[in-house]
């Protein structure tokens, strides 16, 4: 079975996107762009995902070209998905270790626990849509705050990354703090792009986030993002 092959608004280094749980997140939050294709069936292990082969091109015995986003469609970390569909991905990312893997949960507490069994080359993400916490969006997901503790505590064994996207009203100096924090390597910052009616931040306090980020991190603005800067 084929990788799929990265395509639209997603990270710039991410070659692929491979995805054995499937299915409604367990987070539920509004604006996933899962919902384009309707409603979701309920969340599965597909075991035909272990066939994948996630071999990249190796020249000269060097590393993998593969930076592969795991689980890009539905978070396997959130708290109600299994233990052993979460340990049989990473088991199966392992077998190959030359590849560079992304994971991204709004969980990352949960990812803790699967410390030694990640491959050398990981990377981990979470979203901080807003360092307030808006039930009716956010749904289950843990707090933007507990999410930024365990990030930090993640940044002792892999690179760390925080993504702002869908990015909704904030306070400017607290989600500063709260980014600055994680000690991330790159903050990742995107709109809405579809309509989901979010509370939206103002072009000039968007400014104001971007240049505070800029000094002790990079940002990398997706191409949404223009639509609140005009």
């Amino acid at each position: 079975m084929p990788l799929n092959e990265s395509k639209g608004n997603m990270y710039s280094w991410v070659t692929h996107t491979w995805n054995t749980i499937k299915g409604k997140c367990p987070h539920g939050c509004t604006y996933c762009y899962m919902s384009r294709w309707g409603k979701q069936k309920p969340v599965r292990f597909d075991e035909s995902e272990l066939k994948t082969d996630l071999n990249g091109f190796y020249p000269f015995g060097f590393n993998s070209r593969n930076f592969i986003f795991v689980g890009s469609s539905c978070d396997m970390f959130a708290d109600d998905i299994p233990y052993e569909w979460i340990k049989k991905t990473i088991d199966h990312c392992q077998k190959h270790y030359k590849n560079s893997y992304l994971f991204q949960s709004k969980n990352p507490a949960r990812i803790i626990n699967f410390i030694p069994y990640m491959p050398s080359k990981v990377s981990i993400c979470t979203t901080i849509e807003s360092n307030r916490f808006y039930p009716e969006i956010m749904m289950n997901s843990p707090l933007p705050a507990e999410r930024a503790g365990w990030l930090k505590k993640l940044k002792e064994h892999f690179d760390v990354f925080v993504t702002i996207e869908p990015i909704l009203d904030f306070d400017l100096d607290e989600i500063i703090a709260l980014i600055k924090h994680c000690e991330p390597k790159q903050v990742n910052i995107g709109a809405d792009s579809g309509n989901n009616h979010l509370p939206e931040p103002s072009k000039e306090k968007l400014f104001k986030l971007i240049e505070a980020l800029k000094e002790f991190t990079v940002i990398d603005q997706k191409r949404n993002l223009s639509r609140l800067l005009k």
